[in-house]
């Protein structure tokens, strides 16, 4: 292993132990195949899938997964043909078996810290959905929760919002204004410290950079 793969590695397993004591399920995959075979393998057959918007589930091959997976039943929004239907896959997604996200941060103390729109991401987080898996690149790794929150407005929130053609000032300067836009994608701020549910959130830490 070069250098940086070995800080990953290193990194990684001291994350994944303050994430035990906070009940959080957690290990390291080096690749994003390795990430995508680890959280194929939490799934049941039969199961109700859903996910939440994520460049790292896109990037990491997950998406692709879970699209052609036959043993399972997916909640795709970006399948919905009116805004009725979109509206009933957010509430479905709520209560189904499996929920794929990214964090946008995590800390080096092994908690999780994500910034929302819609907020149908974090709500799933919080409740409803029996287990969480979180593939995240260790590009998200960040000191401690005041690095996180700056980390989502400055390097996630900026390159987001130019994804998704949102009028806010970060998408034009590339830096954040707190800005009250219309547009704005930094409604809700959670930070999850502890899975009240032991083991009910999995986190895929993977030694590569990946998502915003």
């Amino acid at each position: 292993m070069n250098p940086k793969e070995i800080f990953y590695e290193n990194l990684a397993q001291t994350i994944i132990k303050n994430m035990e004591k906070r009940q959080i399920e957690a290990c390291y995959c080096k690749t994003k195949e390795e990430a995508v075979a680890k959280a194929n393998s939490y799934l049941t057959k039969g199961s109700t899938v859903s996910f939440g918007g994520s460049m790292t589930l896109t990037e990491s091959g997950m998406m692709d997964s879970l699209k052609s997976n036959p043993n399972i039943t997916l909640f795709d929004r970006s399948l919905a043909k009116t805004p009725d239907e979109v509206k009933e896959i957010y509430h479905k997604a709520l209560s189904c078996d499996y929920y794929f996200m990214s964090s946008n941060a995590i800390t080096k103390d092994g908690k999780l810290v994500n910034i929302d729109g819609n907020g149908n991401r974090v709500a799933a987080l919080i409740y409803g959905p029996e287990h969480i898996i979180i593939l995240a690149g260790m590009n998200k790794i960040a000191a401690d929760e005041a690095e996180a929150i700056q980390r989502v407005h400055e390097q996630a929130a900026p390159p987001n919002c130019n994804r998704l053609s949102k009028n806010t000032p970060c998408a034009v300067t590339g830096t954040c204004a707190d800005c009250q836009s219309p547009d704005c994608i930094c409604c809700q701020t959670v930070i999850t410290r502890r899975s009240a549910v032991a083991n009910r959130i999995k986190v895929i830490l993977i030694g590569e950079e990946l998502g915003y």
